[in-house]
């Protein structure tokens, strides 16, 4: 059975502004996952309850995905109450098959710089399992190199949530950087679709997704 980590944020703000984890990015790769026998683990930078950005069950982007995941017991006591501490776990992050990093504006504040998510990154990669990021979980490899030292997503086709997505929700200045310009900066070959689109890049075991829409395809493509 394969065995599936997804990782979420810690962090409620981003600097000022009240933010946390998205709920589609956890629910529909949770609900994907775990229909298909995968044992799923979720865990998050600092373990135990994850804030969950209110605009996240909003209408328009409380999805069915969301409402499936609410109600599966098992689920919200992980999402709320008990989930993996990061750090206890790469030490043996291997054991997984796989390991999913879930968006939300709160990884600006705790993904890029987090030696354990640098660690099991790099980790994962150089052991040719698959790392899978979807919209702000892209911030997860910002800072993570190659084994010869290059940026991890350096030549490779990525997508992320794009500035032109990050303008419209009017967080451009409120972010610490972009995450589109951040990726082409680094050697990226950046594929953006069509805001608010699904859009994925499968670049051998690194899958990238865009944006919330994008959490599913991104999921089933790693």
């Amino acid at each position: 059975m394969p065995k599936i980590l997804i990782v979420s944020t810690s962090s409620d703000k981003m600097g000022d502004h009240p933010t946390g984890t998205w709920l589609e990015e956890v629910a529909a790769p949770y609900n994907l996952f775990t229909a298909a026998g995968h044992e799923t683990h979720i865990a998050s930078t600092k373990g135990g309850g994850i804030p969950v950005d209110a605009g996240s069950k909003g209408e328009g982007f409380y999805t069915e995905d969301c409402k499936t995941f609410e109600a599966d017991a098992t689920a919200m006591l992980n999402l709320f109450k008990n989930s993996l501490a990061l750090d206890t776990l790469a030490g043996s992050i291997t054991e997984y098959d796989a390991v999913y990093f879930a968006g939300g504006h709160g990884t600006c504040a705790d993904f890029p710089d987090n030696p354990t998510v640098i660690s099991i990154v790099e980790t994962m990669y150089a052991a040719g399992k698959v790392v899978d990021v979807d919209c702000h979980g892209v911030l997860a490899v910002t800072n993570c190199v190659k084994p010869n030292g290059e940026p991890l997503v350096k030549g490779l086709q990525v997508t992320a949530f794009t500035d032109a997505e990050e303008t419209a929700v009017g967080l451009h200045e409120k972010v610490p950087f972009l995450v589109e310009t951040k990726m082409k900066e680094l050697g990226a070959d950046f594929c953006a679709g069509p805001d608010w689109g699904v859009n994925v890049c499968v670049a051998g075991k690194l899958v990238t997704g865009q944006n919330p829409q994008s959490s599913a395809k991104c999921a089933q493509n790693g």
